[in-house]
């Protein structure tokens, strides 16, 4: 397929160098000449813009960072202009499913599909090709976005219409920050009881309390390491759950505290 990739960075780089080796072709964007070299030495054709990555595509897939910037790119920018009539539409940027109704609505008179495609892993899953993504769309955007996905996602989930993917997604993130800080409360406890935080680490992830925030935090070899290196992303995707739930009149539950503490920096006690 011809691909057009705007996002070229921590996670999306990977992704692109995946769907190279998988015999697509790839544009991509590359904003700095630097960039644009690390694209083209596996195979990617570098684009210095969206409308020239996208030019003639069947797909495109957007991997930037934050929700203003999908919104900047995709409803500000060129893109949905540039995209042929036909392509698919494939956003992995978790953000609000408001962003990605708005998206497909200014899609949808140019006849292009859109599918939000939030992602559970990190750039070792996609170079392995086992990045976890949930799907929202129809099913047809879905079966096209999964030709593109399975380069370098397994499991792919369909897991309902449009916006789905993003709410699984923040459900996801929320229990993940709760268990990151349910771990903090575990150390600081064995602390209390004289075990130093390296010897739970070492054998907790054996136990019947294993967990993968707990098997990543071990990975890391602290608490305060681990969370320092997710943090960003732990952040932005958290605001966007508590905002999606109060927006919609939910509750966190249990899981407000457990997320407090994982966010908490150090000199909060």
């Amino acid at each position: 397929m011809r691909i057009g990739f705007i996002g070229a960075g921590r996670m999306g780089r990977p992704m692109a160098r995946r769907l190279v080796g998988a015999g697509h072709t790839v544009r991509a964007v590359g904003r700095s000449a630097e960039t644009r070299d690390a694209l083209a030495e596996f195979g990617a054709e570098p684009a210095e813009t969206v409308a020239g990555a996208v030019r003639d595509a069947e797909a495109a897939v957007v991997c930037v960072f934050t929700d203003e910037q999908v919104r900047e790119v995709c409803l500000s920018g060129p893109l949905l202009q540039s995209l042929p009539r036909g392509a698919t539409l494939i956003v992995h940027t978790t953000g609000s499913p408001g962003t990605i109704a708005d998206v497909a609505a200014a899609a949808e008179p140019r006849g292009v599909e859109v599918v939000d495609a939030p992602v559970s892993g990190g750039p070792h899953n996609i170079a392995a090709g086992d990045l976890t993504v949930f799907v929202g769309g129809v099913e047809t955007a879905a079966a096209d976005a999964r030709k593109v996905l399975s380069a370098y996602a397994d499991p792919i989930l369909h897991v309902g219409p449009l916006g789905t993917g993003q709410r699984v997604k923040l459900v996801n993130n929320a229990l993940f920050a709760a268990q990151i800080g349910l771990v903090t409360d575990a150390v600081r406890l064995g602390n209390q009881l004289g075990v130093p935080e390296s010897t739970l680490l070492a054998a907790l992830p054996h136990a019947s309390s294993s967990s993968r925030a707990l098997t990543s935090i071990a990975h890391k070899g602290t608490v305060e390491s681990f969370r320092t290196s997710v943090g960003d992303f732990l952040r932005k995707d958290v605001t966007v759950a508590r905002d999606l739930a109060t927006d919609l009149g939910a509750d966190l539950g249990i899981l407000h505290a457990a997320i407090a503490t994982a966010l908490r920096t150090p000199r909060q006690g």
